[in-house]
């Protein structure tokens, strides 16, 4: 069964659960949810712990027999696997099947996972581990959720700030949740309950943010210049490779010209998109952006990613960051 993760304190609380599964790849996120289980765990008199970590040579009869062997003094036992690959292979499969079909008395088991794929959601393992408990997808914070994520922290901590502040703070720590906490908790010791200042907020907070690649193809085709040029910015200084940089803007203009293509031609968008591999929130995004730009500005991109290549491997002569900022912001620019 799916909850969401503020559901998991009732759940905790009804005790309507033996099995928690946790999925997810934000640290934050993950360890903070891992600790409210263990919390309740031993408010729950599950006062004997287990902890298994599955690798390559992980052997799953030691899983079963945990669950099997009843503890000498009779105390409930809490049980912890961690699989950091996400692929438990054809044996683990079959135990955490198995596992799941009998689960242990007086154990409470809980799972840690990375984020599955659609292909390892649909794998019979994963199904059999949703249905016997409560499975809690830990979904990273995004750029729009961020602020008010923000917020509910300073709210935690009897503080609150303006929504401008908010958006400060959000392009401050955008990509680095662990940060973002850290960054909350500080402000928590320097100031005392109630409204901040965008200058206290200011004079505190770091510019900490981590950006990725695919965050700048974000910017890209979502047509938000200024982002583009900070996060651009941010990983220049973060030393990525530029050669990374451009294959990942150049497979974003590659999916827009397929997808310009066949708009011209009257192709149905949900087929594009399909045909494109591009799957959930970011379809409308890309749509839009496939619409607002004409074909020709798109090969015209495709020509330069080609030069930048070539400035890259030396054989041609340019600024390889300038290049690359010039590469995204025609394309996000909304009047072209």
């Amino acid at each position: 069964m799916r909850i969401r993760f503020d559901q998991l304190t009732q759940s905790l609380k009804n005790q309507s659960t033996s099995l928690y599964t946790f999925s997810g790849n934000e640290p934050l996120l993950i360890q903070e949810a891992t600790d409210q289980v263990r919390a309740g765990a031993r408010q729950q008199g599950y006062t004997e712990r287990e902890l298994f970590t599955v690798d390559q040579h992980f052997n799953w009869s030691d899983l079963l027999n945990a669950g099997n062997n009843r503890s000498l003094f009779g105390d409930r036992k809490f049980i912890e696997i961690r699989i950091p690959s996400g692929k438990p292979g054809k044996e683990g499969s079959k135990a955490i099947e198995a596992y799941c079909k009998a689960l242990p008395p007086d154990t409470m088991t809980l799972v840690t996972l990375p984020r599955i794929d659609k292909q390892g959601q649909a794998s019979k393992w994963f199904k059999t581990l949703e249905s016997a408990g409560a499975f809690i997808p830990l979904y990273p914070i995004d750029r729009n959720q961020l602020p008010e994520w923000l917020s509910q922290r300073l709210a935690g901590q009897h503080q609150k700030t303006t929504p401008a502040t908010l958006q400060f703070l959000a392009d401050r720590l955008e990509g680095n949740l662990l940060a973002a906490h850290q960054e909350m908790q500080k402000l928590a010791l320097l100031y005392p309950s109630g409204e901040l200042s965008f200058d206290q907020v200011k004079d505190v907070v770091l510019n900490v943010a981590r950006y990725d690649v695919y965050q700048l193809a974000d910017a890209l085709i979502s047509g938000d210049s200024q982002r583009y040029n900070r996060i651009l910015s941010g990983l220049q200084g973060e030393g990525t490779a530029p050669l990374l940089i451009l294959a990942t803007l150049t497979e974003q203009i590659r999916q827009l010209i397929t997808i310009r293509r066949g708009l011209n031609s009257g192709q149905s968008p949900d087929q594009l998109l399909l045909k494109a591999r591009i799957w959930g929130e970011r379809q409308k995004t890309v749509l839009t952006a496939a619409k607002r730009t004409s074909l020709q500005t798109l090969l015209q991109k495709l020509c330069q990613a080609a030069l930048i290549d070539r400035i890259i491997k030396g054989v041609a002569q340019g600024d390889v960051w300038d290049e690359l900022l010039q590469l995204g912001l025609p394309v996000i620019d909304h009047h072209s």
